[in-house]
């Protein structure tokens, strides 16, 4: 018995090879979402630009991070591990440098005044009005130096690794711009900076 089929099926069933035509789709919902990603992505952009300045500020005027290098403070208070290649990473304020309001004990970093470009980090021994001995290291041992108005006197923790104010003096406060408050990293030793319960800090305290 013959079959009646429609022209189209019985075309199919002649060319079982022929390949079937899907409907062109287009690209139109991808374009679609990226534009809808895009747009996204702008707008939290656009959120997050009244903060810029804010961080900014942050950064110049409030707090910061660091790493310390060198040995001068490793009495312990800074990088104890003999190994130079491990440096303390330390949060820092800035606030004091703006009014000048340091206290003698603070760890501070500071301009260099002998070496244009480098930072130090000591520990204020002593401030305006105070009378400090320099140590026998010092060319002034055997001395009393009387710290005039708007300088401090910065040591090293570590005064065999240090170059401070035992050789070059009092420093001016200016020179001073962060205070470092707190250890971050080595997990071992996350904490504040402390104060010695010893040593040259409690002799002006």
């Amino acid at each position: 018995m013959r079959s009646h089929l429609p022209s189209s099926l019985a075309r199919a069933r002649t060319h079982p090879g022929a390949s079937r035509e899907l409907p062109f789709l287009g690209t139109g919902p991808p374009a679609r979402g990226k534009e809808i990603n895009s747009m996204l992505t702008a707008r939290r952009l656009f959120r997050l630009l009244p903060w810029v300045p804010v961080a900014v500020f942050v950064v110049d005027h409030g707090v910061s991070v660091a790493f310390v290098e060198g040995r001068s403070m490793q009495q312990p208070t800074l990088n104890p591990d003999s190994n130079l290649l491990k440096s303390d990473l330390v949060l820092l304020t800035r606030w004091a440098s703006r009014t000048h309001d340091y206290e003698v004990g603070d760890v501070v970093i500071l301009n260099s005044p002998i070496e244009p470009g480098r930072q130090i980090t000591k520990r204020i021994i002593a401030l305006e009005g105070d009378c400090v001995r320099p140590l026998n290291t010092s060319p002034d041992a055997g001395k009393v130096v009387r710290i005039r108005k708007g300088h401090a006197w910065v040591e090293g923790d570590g005064p065999s690794h240090s170059v401070d104010s035992n050789h070059f003096g009092p420093v001016p406060l200016g020179l001073i711009h962060s205070k470092v408050k707190f250890i971050l990293w080595p997990f071992s030793r996350i904490g504040p900076i402390l104060v010695p319960n010893d040593g040259r800090v409690r002799e002006y305290l």
